[in-house]
């Protein structure tokens, strides 16, 4: 096999200064991708100190609450440990949103794909490809309005989420920024607004029926669910007793 042809001093310092050339010209004629390519190396760079700062510290500014507070709504909010939460919740909320929470990295590829086969667009569907870790990513960094663009930037936050926080650690800070209805972000503000007890205090039937609500909670109330929800209240609660062995990740 013959050895390659190395370079001469010469030919290489012509090599680098074609080389610093054509990155001049390309700067020059395109001054706006090497800006871009900067602006989104910070960008992630922010997000990723963000993720491991919010690992230690509670979450009191989300696009959500501020959605909420620019629309004039008063917030109803209350940041709890998850041991200070009724096991029910956090096992309705598996059952009825993510069934593999906790052997999952943040994404589940089989549901995305088949919400686009199944031309769900958007909507309610495109939703329901979302694992909790997407939606943590959503409710703490990205934008309430869903779209394609969303859910791509949801996908790669979701990996990091999952590779940089425990699972209780993600189910504590899903259940306590969770839109829950207008106004109402968190479990423990949601347990007394509708339940006036506090979220240790929940019932399984209380517990199944605000997971009911998150799909869309402007819409809906636990105090008075609709048929739908009626209907799907023993669907999760089936789910919920296949779902506790599984669930170890995030009951005590």
């Amino acid at each position: 096999m013959a050895r390659p042809k190395l370079l001469s001093r010469n030919d290489h310092e012509k090599y680098q200064f074609g080389r610093r050339l054509t990155r001049d010209k390309i700067d020059r004629r395109h001054p706006w991708l090497r800006r871009a390519a900067i602006l989104a190396f910070f960008v992630f760079a922010g997000l990723l100190l963000a993720i491991v700062a919010f690992r230690f510290v509670s979450h009191s500014i989300t696009p959500v609450t501020i959605a909420e507070k620019l629309s004039g709504k008063v917030l109803a909010r209350n940041w709890v440990q998850l041991a200070n939460i009724s096991r029910e919740l956090p096992l309705a909320v598996i059952a009825s949103e993510d069934g593999s929470f906790c052997k999952n990295w943040g994404v589940e590829w089989r549901a995305v794909v088949d919400a686009m086969r199944e031309g769900r667009g958007i909507g309610a569907g495109l939703r329901g490809a979302s694992t909790i870790t997407m939606q943590i990513a959503k409710n703490l960094y990205l934008w309430p309005r869903r779209s394609y663009v969303r859910k791509m930037f949801e996908v790669p936050l979701a990996y990091v989420l999952s590779a940089l926080w425990p699972k209780k650690v993600l189910m504590e800070t899903y259940l306590n920024i969770a839109p829950w209805g207008p106004g109402i972000v968190g479990a423990e503000a949601a347990s007394q607004y509708f339940f006036h007890k506090s979220a240790a205090a929940l019932t399984r039937r209380e517990a199944i029926l605000l997971a009911g609500v998150l799909p869309s909670p402007s819409l809906r109330d636990p105090t008075m669910p609709t048929p739908q929800m009626l209907k799907v209240v023993p669907v999760i609660d089936k789910r919920m007793q296949v779902l506790a062995s599984r669930s170890a990740c995030v009951l005590p």
